[in-house]
């Protein structure tokens, strides 16, 4: 009986200690203004959120310093749902590309860049702004 109570408590720690690692994700919309952006949207569905992590990661990453002719149409970072725990933030910085069938992403900080394809922008641009790509004129 004290096995399984011990057990019990682990796994409830266990299931805390995974609730505390969980993320969402802030987006932030570029309004027109030079470098003026104002808060745009969170998102707190953990299987959106998953998604957009797996997108991210599946990047083939180019090291490249990039130089764009306008800002980023929105920007976007991780946060953690638990306060107390500390992590180093990463902008992740998206243009629609000019015939708004793809998506371009910049990670400054890192000199990162890279364009999607048409179907993980489709899927990105959905989750972070809650509008299809394929509707923008």
């Amino acid at each position: 009986m004290v096995t399984i109570g011990m057990l019990l408590i682990f796994l409830a720690g266990c299931s805390n200690d995974l609730k505390d690692g969980e993320q969402w994700i802030e987006v932030q919309k570029y309004m027109g203004n030079e470098n003026h952006y104002e808060d745009f949207k969170e998102i707190n569905n953990n299987e959106q959120v998953k998604k957009v992590k797996e997108i991210l990661s599946d990047i083939d990453w180019e090291n490249a310093k990039v130089s764009m002719v306008r800002p980023p149409d929105y920007r976007f970072g991780f946060q953690y749902k638990n306060s107390n725990i500390e992590a180093k933030a990463v902008l992740y910085e998206l243009w629609i590309s000019p015939n708004k069938e793809k998506v371009e992403l910049v990670i400054d900080a890192e000199s990162k860049y890279a364009q999607l394809d048409k179907e993980k922008s489709a899927i990105l641009y959905e989750i972070i702004t809650g509008e299809k790509l394929s509707d923008l004129k």
